[in-house]
């Protein structure tokens, strides 16, 4: 038993970065070699699901105390931060845009017979916005709503904040604390989850995806890293007048690297929660950012819903302007805020976009199911790098507000 003690004090003693990189090999090399070891992969899954499930209670107490508590300064950041969040989003769903008309791609669908040439409305996506919002909170932490855990979780802060005792908000306190620690003994077997994901992914799919999808993907990818490794950096550095690279790759490495193999904005708050700290950041500031950035700041799902949906509309023979396509980076982005924070969220909405262009759901649906094959790596791609921006803009915002406003 003190060996095992020993050998487990050992192992928890090397990084947890090593520790992942560690399983992420003996996941890919188990794939390979005994691909029908599924109780392997139940390990994944395990994990991934202990995140989804800790992640909205985790976010509804960090943000209900984090309200309760916050300064009135902590205005100006939220500005910067959530302005940063949608502006990123736009360039993203705009490089999609140019991409795809300078790499046209085409999908093996089925055609239907006619495709009306019209274009939809945005209502169904402001009603889906607000009614998520404002349901009931129960069930939003029941069904990891995010957008109405936060409007909910914010509401609450505020009246805590106006009439609540001190004791009352130290037992708030209190419980974020309690919730924060179980998720850190979660994390913890993060290396043993991320194997189990990985070998699941080579087991499954093995290398053949890279060539029956190989045009889709790259164009999915290369607009995804040109918005998070150019135009990303390039936002952070108007604000801040310095090289945004050093923390761009530090986000990347500490929280995109992980986010990439869980493929779930919502289970990767915890890791950039625990990366803000790492940083040196304001807690009462990083605490909402970040699960908000989990719900608004998705970069890649506004690239994937653009490039599906030019992509099925170049199918269908649907003659595109690029001033539709442009106006369908509004669509995108107003669409991928309402994303849901697990995988494959964004390809949910494609046959929304698609309607734009008269093309419906018989034809759209068929996108998805392409969009799920390659999943494994534009979904994972998509999370690493929308995750990351989370806490990359966290920080530029709180340096931005920090040369504003020197403290003595």
């Amino acid at each position: 038993m003190h060996k095992i003690t020993e050998l487990l004090k050992k192992w928890s003693d090397i990084s947890l970065m090593l520790r992942i990189f560690i399983g992420l090999v003996i996941g890919a090399v188990l794939g390979l070699l005994a691909p029908h070891w599924s109780a392997i992969g139940l390990l994944g899954r395990l994990f991934v699901s202990a995140l989804r499930g800790i992640a909205p209670i985790l976010v509804a107490v960090l943000v209900i105390s984090s309200v309760s508590k916050a300064s009135s300064g902590l205005g100006p950041r939220f500005r910067t931060v959530i302005s940063r969040y949608l502006l990123s989003t736009f360039i993203a769903a705009v490089c999609a845009v140019v991409g795809s008309f300078l790499f046209p791609v085409t999908l093996q669908l089925e055609k239907a017979a006619e495709v009306e040439k019209t274009v939809g409305s945005l209502g169904e996506v402001f009603d889906n916005l607000l009614t998520g919002m404002v349901g009931n909170p129960i069930a939003a932490l029941a069904n990891a709503n995010y957008i109405g855990i936060l409007f909910w979780s914010i509401i609450i802060g505020i009246a805590l904040k106006a009439l609540a005792s001190k004791p009352t908000l130290d037992v708030v306190h209190d419980l974020s604390a309690v919730i924060t620690k179980v998720v850190r003994w979660v994390i913890e077997f993060a290396p043993f989850g991320i194997m189990g994901l990985v070998y699941t992914s080579i087991s499954e799919n093995g290398l053949s995806i890279f060539t029956t999808y190989g045009h889709l993907l790259l164009l999915l990818v290369g607009c995804m890293l040109a918005n998070t490794l150019i135009f990303n950096p390039l936002i952070s550095f108007l604000m801040l007048k310095r090289n945004p690279y050093p923390l761009l790759f530090t986000c990347l490495k500490e929280s995109g690297l992980q986010a990439f193999f869980t493929r779930s904005s919502a289970a990767n708050i915890p890791i950039n929660l625990a990366v803000c700290k790492k940083l040196g950041l304001d807690e009462d500031f990083y605490s909402v950012s970040i699960p908000l950035g989990a719900t608004i700041n998705m970069d890649g799902a506004a690239v994937t819903i653009t490039v599906f949906s030019l992509a099925v509309a170049n199918t269908v023979g649907v003659d595109v302007s690029f001033a539709s396509a442009l106006f369908l980076s509004v669509i995108a982005t107003l669409g991928a805020c309402g994303a849901s924070g697990v995988a494959g969220g964004s390809l949910l909405l494609i046959p929304m976009a698609c309607s734009f262009f008269g093309i419906g759901d018989d034809i759209a649906m068929q996108a998805v199911a392409v969009g799920f094959i390659v999943g494994v790596v534009q979904d994972s791609v998509e999370t690493a790098l929308n995750s990351s921006g989370d806490v990359f803009f966290t920080a530029t915002a709180e340096y931005y507000d920090r040369m504003k406003n020197p403290r003595e």
